[in-house]
């Protein structure tokens, strides 16, 4: 029992680095019959099928109703449209590097081809976001509808509370209870399920590298750099270019901020740095009302992080599946890469959740995703300092352009 508590009570990432280390060892020591035990690895990727859909839909609900839509008002518009922007911007610099540099692309998995889906016109596409049965949507496994459901119940669910009715305030704060408690339940079995993903993560790793030996790992180290260097350009070119836009000097900035990003980097948590981030978009010149509002809003719903390494995962996979994506294709990846950092910033292990369920849909081996996660803790440092120096940069971005308005 001790041994069980010690593993329960240890760093999340230290698990998952050993169980992939561990892994690593065992497939070089004993080659392809290392993979016998990939059996364990299956699990891991049928649990992460299982809660993928319900987590990603909750959180999302629970995240669009927690807005009061009609008293947002200019200032959270132009947040939103700032995440937006930025969001799709992660996405697009994550597909051109991963196209560039094309990591994973001399790796294979056992029976990772896979054969190509039908390309839909892009209008389908679209008209596909709006499923034509609740149920079926979730059947299918149809991410696009899923999150269009999420967002539209998320919306009504805020009408309802935010309502000047009584009679209507009180069926809101029902619902929200029932997706808050629905959330919880599901948030419990997530728990579960990363408690077990260090052992499926061994088995996954053990195999990849029997069968793959040290090409496995230089190609997950050039899946990193890739995902750096796009953290780079992402900073120095898209958030300096809206300090820019907003008349904030920018390596005052940067130098202001520095805190923040780097306690995100450390902690790995968005959520734990807001304090700090808080401060320092202050030290910054940010006003207090535009960082006490656009800091915590940032939190919930940007994700550049997350978006840029989206687009580089599901290169990385399409290549290992030896896949050819289609302009269609990318088209639908920058949608979701967007509308998936609405909500699940706040999700344990999000990028792989998010992941498992992107990947499911291109049909392509979730099996990439615990490869993936063999260093996804040093991507969820870089990821989460983006997260947090673009919640910065958007509240500046606000705050500074507001000002010049209102001086004319």
């Amino acid at each position: 029992m001790k041994i069980w508590k010690k593993y329960k009570d240890s760093s999340f990432v230290l698990k998952m680095a050993i169980g992939f280390l561990a892994g690593a060892l065992v497939g070089i020591l004993f080659g392809k019959d290392a993979s016998i035990i990939s059996p364990l690895g299956t699990l891991l990727i049928h649990l992460l099928s299982l809660i993928a859909i319900p987590v990603i839909f909750l959180t999302v609900v629970l995240a669009v109703n927690q807005m009061n839509i009609k008293q947002l008002g200019k200032i959270g518009g132009k947040l939103i449209s700032y995440y937006m922007m930025t969001t799709a911007a992660a996405v697009l610099i994550g597909l051109a590097l991963a196209l560039f540099f094309r990591p994973g692309a001399n790796l294979t998995l056992p029976n990772a081809d896979v054969e190509k889906p039908e390309t839909p016109h892009i209008s389908d596409v679209i008209l596909g976001i709006v499923p034509e049965n609740i149920f079926q949507a979730f059947t299918a496994g149809d991410l696009m509808s899923i999150l269009f459901l999420a967002i539209i119940i998320g919306m009504g669910i805020s009408t309802m509370k935010f309502s000047t009715e009584e009679k209507m305030r009180n069926y809101g704060e029902m619902l929200d209870t029932f997706f808050n408690a629905l959330n919880e339940l599901f948030f419990k079995i997530l728990k579960g399920v990363l408690l077990y993903a260090p052992i499926g993560i061994f088995a996954i790793s053990a195999q990849a590298f029997g069968s793959q030996g040290w090409s496995t790992l230089a190609s997950l180290l050039k899946l990193a750099g890739v995902f750096y260097l796009g953290i780079l350009i992402l900073w120095v070119v898209v958030y300096a270019g809206f300090l820019k836009i907003s008349k904030t000097p920018v390596f005052p900035f940067f130098k202001n901020t520095k805190e923040a990003y780097t306690t995100a980097f450390f902690t790995s948590s968005s959520i734990a740095s807001l304090p700090v981030a808080i401060d320092a978009a202050k030290k910054a010149g940010i006003s207090e009302r535009t960082a006490n509002f656009a800091l915590p809003l940032g939190a919930v719903f940007n994700s550049d992080g997350g978006a840029l390494r989206m687009g580089i995962s599901l290169v990385f996979a399409a290549n290992i599946a030896n896949l050819s994506l289609s302009p269609t294709d990318f088209f639908v990846i920058v949608l979701i890469g967007t509308l998936l950092s609405i909500g699940t910033a706040g999700v344990p292990a999000a990028g792989l959740v998010t992941l498992s369920a992107v990947l499911s849909m291109f049909g392509l081996p979730l099996e990439i995703v615990a490869l993936i996660a063999g260093v996804d803790a040093l991507i969820g440092m870089g990821g989460t300092a983006s997260n947090v120096l673009g919640d910065i940069v958007g509240a500046a971005f606000v705050d500074h352009t507001g000002k010049e308005k209102t001086a004319t």
